[in-house]
């Protein structure tokens, strides 16, 4: 698996960084849609951002309209995120979560499984990656809610 830390990502207002820029954090990664099923689950994202932020977690949200659920460009998603769900984790541009054109960070991303021994292509939208300060990743599936048990648990032990 590649290094994590040095892949580029650019963030929703263009700024470049990487994503060791939370390289002392465990972080979310999660590849998140405006229109989407699954979009009020931004709520209990930024809820479980606000609870463990100050104990070394971030949420990464990368928009994605590989579903068709996230047409907008990035001034509309982060106005929409902030004004409707108060969304103030750090999110990025739009990027490809499956195919070719794939954003490196899924490249790598893709082959954890979750619990259910899934690994591969990202099913669907709000799909859950947990990185560890280690570099352990946990996967959990698009329907299972950010502030589920088992997330919870496993975010507890990671920053333990």
């Amino acid at each position: 698996m590649a290094d994590l830390n040095s892949i580029e990502l650019t963030l929703i207002d263009g700024t470049h960084t990487t994503f060791g820029q939370w390289d002392d954090q465990v972080k979310l990664v999660v590849n998140v849609a405006s229109k989407c099923g699954f979009t009020p689950q931004y709520e209990a994202l930024e809820a479980i951002y606000e609870k463990y932020r100050d104990q070394g977690f971030v949420v990464l949200g990368l928009p994605s309209n590989q579903f068709l659920q996230e047409t907008g460009s990035a001034e509309k998603i982060a106005e929409y995120c902030s004004l409707t769900w108060g969304v103030t984790f750090p999110m990025t541009q739009k990027v490809r979560v499956n195919g070719s054109k794939k954003h490196p960070l899924y490249a790598e991303l893709r082959h954890a499984s979750d619990a259910s021994g899934y690994s591969g292509r990202i099913r669907w939208n709000f799909e859950k990656f947990l990185v560890g300060k280690d570099g352990s990743i946990q996967r959990f599936a698009p329907a299972t809610s950010p502030d589920s048990p088992e997330v919870i648990a496993a975010i507890e032990a990671a920053l333990r």
